[in-house]
């Protein structure tokens, strides 16, 4: 799962949204029919992007009567991922410098910030 976060590219990212919010394997044509309320992708592009999962080995094709789509990661192992590459190349590995980025950048709102305390307080509590 370490470098999950750079494997899927943000297309096909989309795509795996669509199949996360629908909890449950997707036919193609439900599929496209999901990712085109949300893009202006064609069809082309929609059944591209679901081969590159596949073969990635994110997604899992099963046969019924047609084949379904059903995601092998969650999208919270994904955001994991996601997470931890992104303080790996910005903050070069330290989540503290992350931290201490958004507090001082201002765009935190005092809500934000009380429950980021309550947040590092509570998990200070369990150690």
């Amino acid at each position: 799962m370490n470098q999950l976060a750079e494997k899927i590219s943000d297309a096909e990212l989309s795509i795996m949204q669509v199949l996360w919010d629908a909890e449950e394997g997707l036919s193609m044509t439900e599929l496209r029919r999901r990712v085109q309320q949300r893009t202006t992708w064609g069809s082309t592009t929609v059944k591209t992007l679901v081969q590159r999962l596949t073969a990635k080995g994110v997604l899992r094709q099963e046969k019924r009567e047609v084949f379904y789509y059903i995601p092998l990661i969650t999208e919270a192992e994904y955001n994991a991922s996601a997470n931890k590459s992104f303080i790996n190349r910005v903050y070069r590995g330290s989540a503290r410098d992350l931290v201490a980025a958004l507090l001082r950048s201002n765009d935190l709102s005092d809500e934000d910030v009380s429950e980021l305390r309550e947040l590092f307080h509570v998990e200070g509590a369990d150690e």
